[in-house]
């Protein structure tokens, strides 16, 4: 308990944490503050602080799902939310740029993403039962960032929003050609085909939801202008008017991005327009944590916009227009969790104990890092040629407000 102490006493200065060892020894931490819960937890073995001072980014999870770290008041989702608060990025503390440094080993090697475990690492995540998303999403099954124009907003409406937003920024036009790559179970190409009159081809490594997406596709009496395939981004042929990717360039990996977007620009037409949407950071190129690598989202990285925009500019890409949500998430997360946790029994039901508490802890670290870390979303607007789009957003205020009365 000596290591993990001294790790606690440097972090944790706001918010009360109160940890109990298995030989019955308290220790507290921090003050009272009137944005954080007290948490209070205790260990059922002596090798556990150890671990998690060694190596907290996955340890800490791993006691957790295992039922060696329990909670007697507080939760999971609190102490994350104390931890994260206390190691955010604003107050920049020695403490988490000691974790960053120790995360970024070996990060690029980790990314490399090539055909056959971009696959693998695809199906690791959403592969899972319908029934674990259906549990937590809305009803379009929506698993990205939603877009609230309000603070009490539903989840269902803000998914609606997001897709209204999206499709603004594409300048659809009747008749035109979509490539969504990433399209998760359909969501996006129904909407985009449903409001703009567009034919779009999905392409998506999960075998489980192109399942889902052809069904809603051939239900819908579409499948013949809205088509889904399995298959890489990288062995897509032809010519697209626009192109959307909405949570998927997160899974590319660094190596990967000149190649992701040399794909883009040649799929596009000359006067084509693509958006992607995707998991950034604010705070600078980093690397992702131990938990979130092993367990959920293997192969995974969310980039820093420092990163992305060079492969955008040797590829002779042209930026149209950038947008960062910067709370959006962590209200879109916080609504997940809170299904997730009201759905407990029948999540332990389909699985067992320790996936709830792996999935939990996935949803609360998330929404920890939006909260108060350095995560964001980017809405990137790209283009072949700089004429390609109006000078001024005022058609994409209209497009939103047209879309939004047409749902």
């Amino acid at each position: 308990m000596l290591l993990l102490d001294r790790m606690l006493k440097r972090l944790v200065r706001d918010g009360e944490l109160t940890v109990t060892t298995s030989d019955r020894r308290v220790r507290r931490y921090g003050r009272p503050h009137p944005a954080l819960v007290p948490v209070s937890l205790h260990f059922t073995d002596a090798r556990t602080p150890l671990r998690i001072a060694l190596n907290p980014a996955i340890a800490a999870g791993e006691a957790f799902m295992d039922g060696r770290m329990q909670f007697t008041a507080g939760s999971i989702s609190e102490l994350l939310d104390l931890v994260a608060w206390n190691a955010r990025w604003s107050d920049d503390n020695n403490i988490r740029s000691e974790t960053r440094r120790a995360q970024s080993i070996g990060a690029y090697l980790y990314q490399l993403n090539y055909r056959r475990a971009a696959k693998r690492n695809v199906a690791h995540h959403y592969d899972l039962s319908d029934r674990l998303y259906d549990l937590f999403l809305d009803a379009d099954r929506q698993y990205s960032c939603a877009y609230y124009r309000a603070d009490d907003e539903t989840l269902e409406q803000a998914q609606v929003d997001k897709k209204a937003h999206i499709a603004a920024k594409l300048a659809l036009k009747s008749g035109q050609k979509v490539l969504d790559i990433g399209c998760g179970w359909g969501g996006m190409a129904l909407y985009l085909n449903r409001v703009a009159d567009v034919d779009v081809l999905g392409i998506t490594l999960s075998e489980e939801q192109l399942k889902v997406a052809r069904r809603r596709a051939a239900d819908a009496g579409v499948a013949d202008r809205v088509r889904f395939e399995l298959i890489d981004y990288r062995d897509v042929e032809g010519r697209f008017d626009r192109i959307v990717s909405v949570g998927m360039f997160e899974h590319v990996g660094i190596p990967n991005y000149r190649t992701f977007f040399r794909h883009v620009r040649e799929l596009l037409t000359e006067d084509g327009v693509a958006l992607l949407h995707t998991i950034g950071r604010a705070d600078g190129p980093g690397a992702t944590d131990a938990f979130t690598a092993k367990y959920i989202f293997p192969g995974g990285y969310s980039p820093a916009l420092s990163e992305i925009v060079p492969a955008i500019e040797r590829e002779m890409l042209w930026i149209t227009d950038v947008e960062v949500l910067r709370l959006h998430y962590a209200k879109t997360l916080e609504e997940w969790l809170r299904r997730t946790e009201a759905a407990k029994a029948e999540i332990v039901q389909l699985y067992d104990e320790r996936f709830y508490r792996m999935w939990t802890f996935y949803l609360a670290a998330a929404r920890g890092a939006f909260r108060h870390d350095g995560h964001v979303n980017f809405q990137i607007q790209l283009a072949r040629r700089r004429d390609a789009l109006p000078i001024t957003r005022d058609y994409m205020a209209e497009a939103e407000a047209r879309y939004a009365g047409m749902i």
